[in-house]
């Protein structure tokens, strides 16, 4: 069965500025891999996200403000151009997209740029300007039902955490390497009011691969996702904790990649019964993206893709302390994630 894959050529035409890391190329790159698989057959989203569908996590001044401004820099690394907003509206739509169209024994793969986990509320930042995964996430959370988000981007999903602090209705997992950009994901973070409890970050110290990460996901992020019981889960997935990638210090293989989404695919489908949506966020080196993305997409189809970059990196944790910090956050907060 082919994958599920949800791209635009749209998402192509997105340009940062000459020799930004967050470059077309990435997409480019992964689009050549899968037509040497034979997994290339990708589905279009129709419609941008909506205005309506928008402002269900993002302010309305922010919206007419991104869409009525100038090109320029909006920060350091995030630049506006006369197009970026329609821009990012398509890759809401492909968010809602892969949405609609995953089903339990079919998770969707959305390839989107310009990525969105960084997108707050009321402002853009970190290459993204409206955060995709929190607008699918709200389109399930307006039919009353609750969605777990797990961000597996190298960076911490600041945006998202934000936008669902109070909502006791989103779960938000994330591993991100401890101290990079944009600086928040403490394990004291752990949501307020009615949402206390269903924030939960795994900030993992430079060095840590696949063992790290597989110990993450089997000693906390499934058990957690369990006791939640979500009607979908929904990834961020970045491929930017790789060991190749530039802008970070992790250490995971291709291989531990593909594996921490296969024990997110077999939860899904065994145990939640939920549709499992991987959203593209980060990713900077072009080989390791691509190799990531081929693997991926094979196990979703059922394929056995041999990965060009699959030697383990550590075996065992780095360190304990997060471990146990990551795993006491979640025991104190299990009697609220079951109510």
């Amino acid at each position: 069965m082919d994958p599920l894959v949800v791209f635009d050529p749209i998402y192509l035409q997105h340009v940062q500025h000459p020799g930004h890391p967050e470059s077309p190329q990435r997409l480019e790159a992964m689009r050549s891999r899968l037509e040497e698989l034979g997994l290339w057959v990708p589905t279009t989203p129709s419609e941008p996200a909506s205005l309506q569908q928008l402002e269900m996590v993002h302010d309305r001044r922010y919206l007419s403000a991104l869409a009525a401004r100038p090109a320029g820099p909006l920060d350091g690394d995030t630049y506006l151009h006369a197009h970026t907003f329609a821009h990012a509206r398509m890759a809401a739509g492909g968010a809602l997209r892969a949405l609609s169209d995953a089903r339990v024994d079919r998770p969707a793969l959305g390839l989107l740029r310009p990525p969105g986990h960084h997108a707050r509320p009321g402002a853009a930042m970190g290459f993204c300007y409206l955060n995709n995964i929190a607008v699918a996430a709200a389109a399930v959370t307006a039919q009353g039902r609750r969605v777990a988000i797990v961000d597996l981007d190298l960076h911490h999903g600041n945006g998202t955490q934000e936008i669902f602090w109070e909502r006791p209705d989103v779960l938000f997992l994330s591993t991100h390497e401890e101290g990079n950009y944009p600086g928040t994901g403490g394990s004291d973070e752990v949501g307020a009011g009615d949402g206390q409890g269903a924030t939960l970050n795994i900030p993992l110290p430079a060095g840590s691969g696949d063992g790290t990460f597989a110990a993450a996901m089997d000693q906390v992020i499934l058990p957690t996702l369990t006791d939640f019981a979500p009607a979908v889960v929904l990834v961020s997935l970045g491929t930017d904790a790789h060991g190749r990638d530039p802008l970070g210090r992790l250490a995971l293989s291709s291989a531990g990649l593909v594996g921490l989404v296969r024990s997110l695919h077999e939860l899904c489908a065994q145990r939640l019964e939920a549709p499992l949506v991987l959203l593209l966020e980060g990713g900077y080196d072009l080989q390791a993206g691509a190799d990531c993305i081929g693997g991926i997409a094979g196990l979703l189809a059922g394929e056995r893709v041999q990965l060009r970059f699959s030697t383990p990196t550590d075996r065992a944790c780095v360190g304990g302390d997060w471990v146990r910090t990551a795993r006491q956050v979640a025991e104190h907060h299990r009697p609220a994630l079951r109510a």
